[in-house]
Formats: structure tokens, C-alpha cells, sequence
């Protein structure tokens, strides 16, 4: 039998992953609910609310018109109270929102805590399923991937070692798959932000679809590819994997001289 890698079908890993990012919503929000009761964020949330109500309230009385207006009621206004409402809320904001520095703060401090709770609580998340429960599974099998099949080995052929799985999960699936965009999109107003995700996401599907072994980028990172447990062979080092062609060459050759 000559050694290939047996990779799984792309329905069993989108399957695999489809479970698997169920299980990290679920697990994701938890952490996040517990880091919100840690960090007070809903009481703090709270009073930023509570000023930024008494602000707009103020800003209504003054100018007769609320601070927020949909997309269709901006349309609705004639271009004289649109250019009036635009004016009068950008000076309203510089003199009145953004002088208060106790606003200002409390609108960082919340930034700033929104970031850590979706930090933390994705990569205990990513840490948890995609990292400790396959070491305990072995050759790097998430609960997705346990139930349809699928494993991880790297692309040599040897089974997945505990560093690799770690590159693969942190700096892979954590790092860049999901805190990179997430900067991107919420972090970073205006056009570049979507544009830059955009792009992570036309190369994460390049990857899957036309690259030799279907890998993305967590698997490039790491050197691994998924494959179908049920038929693959894993090695468990570099010279288990030589002695076994050395044998199948040996093998071959003694069945041409007859």
C-alpha cells in the first residue's frame, strides 16, 4: 500500500465546523456573560447611557429636532434642516459630548472592555475546544470533527504534535481568523476595515478550494491538513514514516523481479 494523504471531503469539514462554531457561540457567550459581571461593564454601561441621554434630550430641546434620525427621516427633511441638523450636531458633539471628559472616558473604558471580553472569552473559547479537547480526543480532533470523521496530521504525513496544534489554534484560528477582522470591522471605521476583511475572507476560500491539500489559513500556518480518519494512515514520527516507504519500495522492487 502506497502512503497518500486521504483528505476529507469539503460536506464533512463543513459539517465538522459548522458543529464546532455552534459550540464556540455557546461557549463564547458564557465567558463573555461572566467577564461582564467581573468588569461591572453593564453598570457602567448603564451611566454612559443615562449621560448620553441627558445630552441628546438637551440637544432636542434646544434645537427642536433629535440627535439621531434614520436614513429616511434625514431624507425627509429638506436640504435646508438636513444642512442645519448635520451643523448644529457636529458643534452640539465638539462643544457638548466631547467636552465632557467624564463621557469621553467612560466611552473608552467601555471600548476598552468590550475588546477584552471578546479577546478573552474568544480564546478561552478557541482554547478549550479547538486546543485541550483534541489533545485529550488525540490527532487534533475537535467534537466536529470527531463526530463526522475528520482528524488533523500534518502535511508530511506524522501526527499532529502539540506545538503544531497550538500555532494552528492560537495564532491560526484566534489570532488571524477571528480577532484580525474583528479589529477590522469594529474597531476600525470606514471602507478599509471591510475592504481588508474582505479580501481574509476571498483568500481563506482560495485556499480551500484551489490549494493542493484544501487548506486555510489556520492549516498553512501550522503545516496540517485535514483528513479522513477512517482511511488515512498517521505516523507517529518522520522515521516511522520512512521506514514504511522503505519497506513499500522493498516491497515493490521484490515484486519485479519475478
Amino acid at each position: 500500500m502506497v502512503f497518500d494523504i486521504q483528505k476529507a471531503s469539503l460536506l464533512k469539514r463543513a459539517s465538522a465546523y459548522l458543529l464546532d462554531i455552534i459550540l464556540l457561540v455557546i461557549l463564547a457567550t458564557g465567558f463573555a456573560a461572566l467577564l461582564s459581571l467581573a468588569t461591572g461593564f453593564d453598570k457602567q454601561s448603564q451611566r454612559f447611557d443615562d449621560k448620553f441621554t441627558q445630552y441628546t434630550t438637551q440637544f432636542e430641546t434646544t434645537y427642536g429636532i433629535p440627535f439621531d434620525l434614520t436614513q429616511a427621516e434625514q431624507d425627509a427633511l429638506s436640504e435646508e434642516d438636513k444642512q442645519n441638523w448635520i451643523e448644529n450636531k457636529a458643534f452640539f458633539t465638539a462643544n457638548t459630548l466631547e467636552a465632557d471628559q467624564d463621557l469621553v472616558s467612560l466611552k473608552i473604558m467601555l471600548d476598552n472592555l468590550i475588546l477584552l471580553m471578546i479577546s478573552v472569552a474568544a480564546l478561552s473559547s478557541y482554547l478549550v475546544l479547538e486546543f485541550f479537547i483534541p489533545l485529550w480526543l488525540g490527532n487534533g480532533q475537535t467534537v466536529g470533527k470527531k463526530v463526522f470523521g475528520v482528524a488533523l496530521m500534518r502535511v508530511d504525513g506524522v501526527k499532529l504534535s502539540t506545538f503544531s496544534l497550538f500555532v494552528r489554534t492560537v495564532l491560526g484560528k484566534y489570532t488571524v481568523g477571528t480577532m484580525v477582522p474583528v479589529i477590522l470591522l469594529f474597531f476600525i471605521n470606514g471602507p478599509v476595515g471591510l475592504g481588508v476583511t474582505i479580501l481574509m475572507l476571498l483568500l481563506q476560500l482560495g485556499l480551500l478550494f484551489f490549494s493542493h491539500n484544501h487548506t486555510t489559513i489556520h492549516d498553512a500556518y501550522a503545516q496540517t491538513v485535514a483528513i479522513d480518519l477512517a482511511s488515512q494512515m498517521i505516523f507517529d514520527t518522520p522515521e516511522d514514516l520512512l521506514a514504511y516507504k522503505e519497506k513499500v519500495a522493498k516491497e515493490m522492487a521484490e515484486k519485479k523481479e519475478y
